[in-house]
């Protein structure tokens, strides 16, 4: 049998209709990703009120709110998941549509889910390659294994990722370790944006500061991060900026540098007072400072 070329990561996302990295030195205007005035209703339920958000390139985003505030709505409707009954979302400031999670693909979006949405029995390279697998003869189906693992080998050293065996079952790994293994999946495919959804969420001290280190990375490449979380210290550690939800609509934004716990809570409870925004994807708030779309 005649042996093919082992593609590369960026080959294969060619060949599957998927961006690939764009040039290091080109510079964009704007946000990375934008929603604009998004609504989704369930029934009578407003799950999303107009909600605006944005996400600069090379940076880490954290999106936060009180349970029902709409972020696992906004973050479906912005990865494909679901569609908006109304607003605009826009990559590199371009209008899309994300009618699914392939859709998304395309645009170099890709999600790590808070089950991970690992297979268990598989080995770390072949969950890497979950549904991009390389073949030897693609019309036979023939798995070119020693490619993925190598393939795989590769994306874990990039993140700094070390494990003992990558041909171990994902199963047999700790929690940070597999953590890192869905975050490794998104980086190799994911050439612009990047959603992590309670990425630490039941992991302990060391592991959690194993997955910062790995979403600093990610940034530190160019890719925009939107991290949806709960523990708003944990926020202001990695986050570049922080835009909170509240009732389906975005109440504030600030910079991480800039803010406090205190500040965070009170802009996802309610107690503290916003002003109106200038518009959608307009600047960011300063110091002390909330920025709320007018209610």
């Amino acid at each position: 049998m005649k042996l093919l070329p082992t593609p590369t990561v960026d080959e294969d996302r060619a060949e599957r209709g998927g961006p690939v990295p764009d040039d290091p030195g080109s510079e964009r205007s704007g946000p990375l990703l934008e929603a604009r005035e998004l609504s989704k209703h369930y029934g009578s339920v407003l799950a999303l009120d107009r909600a605006n958000f944005s996400a600069g390139e090379g940076e880490v985003t954290a999106l936060i709110g009180d349970n029902g505030a709409g972020k696992s709505t906004l973050v479906k409707a912005l990865s494909g998941a679901l569609r908006a009954d109304s607003g605009q979302i826009l990559v590199s400031g371009r209008p899309v549509s994300m009618n699914s999670p392939l859709e998304a693909r395309k645009h170099g979006i890709e999600t790590v889910y808070q089950d991970l949405a690992l297979a268990p029995d598989l080995d770390a390279a072949a969950n890497l390659h979950l549904g991009r697998e390389i073949y030897w003869f693609k019309p036979l189906r023939i798995l070119n294994k020693p490619a993925m693992r190598r393939s795989a080998v590769r994306a874990f050293a990039d993140l700094g990722v070390e494990l003992k065996d990558v041909g171990a079952p994902v199963m047999t790994l700790s929690g940070g370790q597999r953590q890192s293994v869905a975050v490794a999946r998104a980086v190799s495919y994911a050439s612009k944006i990047i959603f992590m959804d309670e990425p630490t969420a039941a992991l302990g001290v060391v592991q959690r500061e194993r997955v910062l280190d790995n979403i600093r990375r990610v940034r530190d490449r160019g890719i925009a991060v939107v991290l949806i979380s709960h523990n708003m210290p944990e926020v202001l550690a990695v986050a570049d900026r922080v835009e909170v939800l509240r009732m389906g609509r975005r109440v504030a934004r600030f910079r991480s540098s800039d803010a406090t716990v205190e500040q965070l809570v009170g802009a996802m409870t309610g107690a503290l007072t916003t002003e109106s925004d200038s518009g959608p994807g307009s600047g960011t708030a300063g110091a002390g400072e909330a920025e709320g779309d007018g209610q």
